[in-house]
């Protein structure tokens, strides 16, 4: 269930997206045009605010080193979300979302889909993280999950959580 859009903290109708490409290879993932498509279909789906959020485009290397220092989890990730914990205004700082090139790569690769659309996902996902939601609990997971797949098939992606489809071996 997609959860009502006044019954969480919202992302800001005024949602600004500062890009900073710190690390890695970013030229054809087409970062402009989808950070733009991303906030319009997020904001039509979770509310009013203003402020702005940092992405930090990075490679593998940065993104452990941060994932170590503040996660203690000495490997790389594909996404990481630090909320600001500021509330209000247009001058209001959301957050830091930074992803990791080479692990948003192998990831896009293993599931056969574009390396934009997990591009998106990922920046979704990360926002989300920065509005409040997370994935700790099966419910909360569940209510993440839904809210992710709604805001990608308002942009014409495919649901990341649905299972792969399996060709039947046997003929009919």
């Amino acid at each position: 269930m997609v959860p009502d859009p006044a019954s969480r903290p919202g992302l800001p109708a005024d949602l600004r997206i500062e890009i900073a490409e710190e690390a890695g290879n970013w030229s054809d993932v087409g970062v402009a045009e989808r950070i733009d498509a991303v906030v319009k279909a997020l904001t039509a789906r979770v509310g009013d605010a203003e402020g702005t959020v940092a992405l930090a485009l990075a490679d593998d290397a940065m993104v452990r080193d941060l994932n170590r220092r503040f996660r203690g989890k000495d490997k790389p990730t594909n996404v990481l979300s630090f909320p600001s914990g500021e509330t209000g205004g247009a001058d209001t700082h959301i957050g830091d979302v930074i992803l990791a090139i080479e692990t948003l790569r192998r990831e896009a690769d293993a599931d056969g889909k574009p390396v934009g659309d997990h591009f998106a996902h990922l920046v979704i996902h990360g926002i989300l993280h920065l509005m409040g939601y997370d994935h700790e609990s099966d419910d909360d997971a569940e209510c993440m999950e839904c809210l992710e797949t709604a805001i990608l098939a308002d942009l014409g992606i495919d649901d990341p959580y649905a299972e792969p489809a399996i060709a039947d071996s046997e003929p009919r």
